[in-house]
């Protein structure tokens, strides 16, 4: 990589997230090999700690849940078994960040999905850490220390670009409006503590250490890699009432408010936010109030599909995208992975969806492409 501040004319990257081995064959990953990048930005749910009982292309090895160190190494190694996974990583340099499957769905700090005992459930979380360091290229800086791993870092591109990579799940406040004694996310109809500004996706400390970065970078595109959507996406139910989604941003709607209108007043050079995590793809325009159209636009978002995963209800979604003028391309039929082109003048978003996700040598084929103009964050088709 060029040395931070040194000029810099292009960089190519893609990003990459959730890739079940059970769901299907990594078709994609054997494209992206072929692809000429720079790099590789994997955005979490690299392996899934669960195993499917119904028909899949593929089955993992066991056991059926991972919790223990050597539960958690051989489901890392069932993944590697993949030759276009191992291909990938020997082509391209990896930057990884993680999200909840690589130790437990919806996991929120301490706090499991189903209120399991929170010093048991850090021990489970310390042997998760532990494998995904062992397995996943990281600095030393990274070594886990029992239940905790410092993973939100920083690499610069030259003065091109700089990956601000976060952590959504280590520090976070647990999720609001659960039901029953089960936690994780849950879809909600009225819920005003997810509107709590005292709520936290990142953390104090993570939140401090972002803004430090981004009022001090000087190159010209600040890229905010993490795993989740940050757009708001809100459906509506039967009685009319919106609908949101609290494992997501929209959980957390009082902290995502307050740091977009910290971006708003900060202004740092062309803030672009990059996630996973939906199982589709996504272009949106990101604003501190998404229900007013006087807010304004301060950062764009993209959002990769998954490898393999399986998507969201297509039409659902499809049907409540009225409801969120913000979004200006949704597609959660296809597997693939996002190309990002970069120069001095615009940053160019190619999303690339395989054709058939049970088939290992399927053809592969451009989406849709995106672009963002140096000093802008409006996304425009290109």
């Amino acid at each position: 990589a060029p040395l931070p501040g040194a000029p810099t004319a292009a960089l190519r990257f893609a990003f990459v997230s959730c890739q079940n081995y059970e769901q299907g064959f990594y078709a994609a990953y054997r494209h992206l090999a072929q692809d000429d990048l720079d790099l590789v930005v994997h955005l979490g749910d690299y392996i899934y700690e669960t195993s499917s009982t119904g028909a899949v292309p593929r089955r993992h090895e066991s056991p059926a849940e991972t919790v223990s160190l050597s539960d958690y190494r051989n489901r890392f190694a069932c993944y590697k078994s993949d030759p276009d996974l191992r291909r990938a990583h020997q082509h391209v340099p990896w930057i990884v960040t993680w999200d909840d499957h690589e130790v437990e769905n919806d996991y929120a700090g301490d706090q499991s999905e189903n209120r399991d005992d929170p010093k048991w459930f850090l021990e489970r979380r310390a042997n998760a850490y532990q494998a995904y360091y062992e397995h996943l290229p990281l600095r030393r800086a990274s070594l886990p220390r029992g239940p905790d791993l410092q993973l939100y870092r920083r690499f610069a591109f030259g003065d091109l670009a700089t990956f601000h990579v976060l952590d959504n799940r280590q520090y976070r406040s647990d999720q609001v409006c659960a039901e029953g004694r089960r936690g994780g996310g849950n879809l909600v109809e009225h819920c005003s503590a997810r509107l709590n500004p005292a709520a936290t996706i990142w953390g104090d400390a993570q939140e401090r250490w972002l803004d430090a970065g981004l009022d001090a970078s000087r190159a010209r595109w600040n890229v905010l890699a993490q795993s989740l959507m940050m757009a708001q996406i809100k459906t509506r139910s039967p009685a009319g009432a919106d609908v949101f989604w609290t494992d997501g941003w929209d959980g957390y709607a009082g902290a995502r408010a307050r740091f977009l209108a910290r971006l708003a007043l900060r202004r740092p050079s062309n803030p672009v936010s990059i996630g996973g995590d939906i199982h589709s793809f996504w272009a949106n325009e990101l604003k501190p109030e998404f229900d007013d159209e006087r807010s304004p636009v301060v950062a764009a978002e993209f959002v990769g599909t998954s490898i393999s995963s399986r998507g969201i209800p297509y039409q659902t979604t499809a049907k409540a995208l009225p409801l969120n003028p913000h979004v200006k391309f949704f597609d959660s039929r296809l597997r693939g992975y996002v190309r990002c082109e970069l120069s001095s003048a615009r940053w160019r978003t190619v999303f690339r969806a395989v054709d058939q996700v049970e088939d290992p040598r399927s053809s592969m084929r451009t989406l849709a492409t995106f672009v963002v103009e140096d000093g802008r964050s409006n996304v425009l088709s290109g």
